[in-house]
Formats: structure tokens, C-alpha cells, sequence
């Protein structure tokens, strides 16, 4: 009896701990999914990335672990990606007036939410920690039309033009 009860919750927690998310659906599409949301052909709902008053502090003090991050930097309005220990921007500067600001009382060394490990050397709000499981991004027709309120730092994958968009708080920019 006691070997049964110490196996439920190890299994339960390996599974929490290195399963697959679905956000707004049942199931996971794929074997090879670690966050995948709603595939409704009306879904206008995308990412919200976080924002940042600047990219110098936006890192953990070894950024390296942190390649594949995004954000939106409000210093500049610009929604970024960080790779090789390079900012890159992937939309023009745009408007960061309708943020509002986080009045939560975190912690300054928190580590946000990891899906995919039980720990993680990379810093941020989600960190999807995995070596052989991607994200499908949240699925929108047409985002510059169909989302009427996008909000700055806006993610999502374009089924019409398919690609990356990202919103800068101004216009919607498009990644193939």
C-alpha cells in the first residue's frame, strides 16, 4: 500500500510538471506540443506579451538561457525577440499608452510559471522549458480586422497570411 502511495503523487507532479498545456481546448494537437491554444475559426484572441520599461534589465544575469524570449519594450514601443545576446525588433515603434501598469506586489527574484521542467535558469513571466516541444501560437483570420481591441504586445499566428503577427500598440506587423 505504501508503494501506491508514493507513486500516485510522483506520477502526479511528473505529469503536471512535464505535460502539455491546452488553453481553451480539451486536448493538445500533436505529441510534440507543449502550449497550444483554442482552434476556433472566430478566435480573435492572441498573446499578451509582457512589457518592459527597457530591455537592460530584462534578463537574468545569464542571458544566454534566455534565447527565444519576447517582450515589448515600452522605452522604445517596440515588440522584441532576444537571440544571441541581440534584442531584435520585430515590429516599427508604436504607442505603449494603453498599458497599465502592474500593481502587484511580486516578488523581485520570481520566477514566473515554467511549463516543461521543474526548474529553469531563464527568466520571465511563462517560461516554456523543453527540448523537443514547441508552442502553437493562438490561431486568428486577418488580426489587423478581427481583433477590434488589440492591446500592445499582442501575439498570434495569421491563419489568412500565415505568419507571425505582432501588435506595437499602432499597427500589426507580419513574420514568415
Amino acid at each position: 500500500m505504501k508503494k501506491t502511495f508514493y507513486f500516485i503523487p510522483i506520477l502526479l507532479i511528473s505529469n503536471f510538471t512535464f505535460g502539455q498545456v491546452g488553453i481553451g481546448k480539451q486536448s493538445v494537437n500533436g505529441n510534440s506540443t507543449i502550449l497550444d491554444f483554442e482552434d476556433s475559426s472566430s478566435n480573435t484572441n492572441g498573446i499578451i506579451l509582457p512589457s518592459v520599461n527597457n530591455t537592460t534589465n530584462a534578463l537574468a544575469s545569464t542571458p544566454s538561457n534566455n534565447n527565444g524570449t519576447f517582450l515589448f519594450d515600452k522605452s522604445d514601443s517596440k515588440v522584441k525577440f532576444y537571440e544571441n545576446s541581440v534584442w531584435k525588433d520585430l515590429s516599427n515603434a508604436g504607442s505603449s499608452t494603453q498599458i497599465t501598469a502592474n500593481v502587484s506586489s511580486e516578488s523581485s527574484n520570481s520566477q514566473g510559471v515554467i511549463i516543461g521542467s521543474s526548474t529553469s535558469n531563464a527568466k520571465g513571466a511563462l517560461v516554456l522549458e523543453s527540448t523537443n516541444k514547441a508552442v502553437i501560437l493562438p490561431k486568428v483570420s486577418n488580426p489587423h480586422t478581427n481583433v477590434k481591441n488589440p492591446y500592445p504586445g499582442m501575439m498570434c499566428y495569421d491563419t489568412n497570411s500565415k505568419s507571425l503577427a505582432v501588435y506595437d500598440g499602432s499597427a500589426w506587423s507580419y513574420w514568415k
